[in-house]
């Protein structure tokens, strides 16, 4: 068999609904590798937000923040930061409306407003080993390749449009990644797969969320969690069960690669 690059989303992917990685799901990994094909991960999440992920699956492949930080085999191969100039804009716009924001690079996460509800609702539902430190000045001098802006889905209304410089990627009920304008896990995927001159045809994708729908819309062998939103079932090429049901394995099998 020809080696293959697969790609996996971590929430409600390779995890399940209580952030846990599923036998099946090791047991796939670990066939995959043995077999010769390249694992990889593609995600919304920072570098140190599944390093443990990593350690447990032997993975050193991976899309970070919906693209803009890409790695292969622990080499970084490309990133896009976040325009500085208007990141400082909204920040102070989002200060003055009580819509806290976080910082993050590659090492770390730092939040501006040192407690906030919504900040703790939704970092809580990542289940995270550590909790982010409050330090507003931490975009200072160095390069932000995701942030996070906490608002709803009525209060960013207020700020789409005004900054074309972003995406904005709603992760949480109470949130959204702030990303470069036009980026996506695909963008990273595609500089990947550039890098690797690898065909199209050999590259494999597995996600369940809104970020993955450009993901599973240009990977040819694409396959939506039982528990996707609709619109990464409308594009994905197969819909597997749901993550607490095994899908992924069942996906993984599906797809001819076990």
């Amino acid at each position: 068999m020809t080696k293959k690059l697969i790609f996996f989303d971590i929430d409600g992917t390779l995890l399940d609904h209580n952030k846990q990685l599923p036998e099946k799901t090791i047991e796939a990994i670990n066939i995959l590798k043995e077999k010769g094909h390249t694992v990889a991960i593609a995600t919304g999440r920072g570098p140190f937000m599944y390093e443990d992920i990593r350690a447990s699956l032997g993975i050193d492949t991976y899309i970070s923040y919906n693209g803009s930080f890409v790695v292969y085999q622990g080499n970084v191969i490309f990133t896009t930061p976040l325009d500085k100039r208007a990141l400082l804009q909204l920040e102070v716009e989002g200060h003055n409306n009580n819509h806290p924001m976080m910082f993050m690079d590659h090492q770390n996460m730092r939040q501006n407003v040192e407690n906030h509800p919504s900040i703790d609702k939704s970092i809580a539902s990542l289940k995270l080993t550590f909790t982010p430190d409050y330090d507003p000045s931490y975009h200072a001098g160095r390069d932000l390749y995701q942030a996070l802006f906490f608002v709803d889905q009525e209060e960013i209304k207020q700020y789409e449009g005004q900054y074309p410089e972003f995406d904005f990627v709603r992760w949480h009920p109470l949130s959204v990644d702030i990303i470069p304008a036009g980026g996506s896990k695909w963008r990273g995927i595609k500089q990947l797969i550039d890098h690797l001159n690898i065909d199209p045809s050999d590259v494999y994708a597995f996600g369940d969320g809104l970020n993955d729908v450009e993901m599973l819309e240009n990977i040819h062998n694409s396959v939506a969690m039982g528990n996707s939103c609709s619109e990464a079932k409308q594009v994905a090429d197969y819909v597997t069960a749901d993550v607490d049901e095994d899908g992924l394995y069942l996906g993984i099998k599906e797809m001819g690669l076990l």
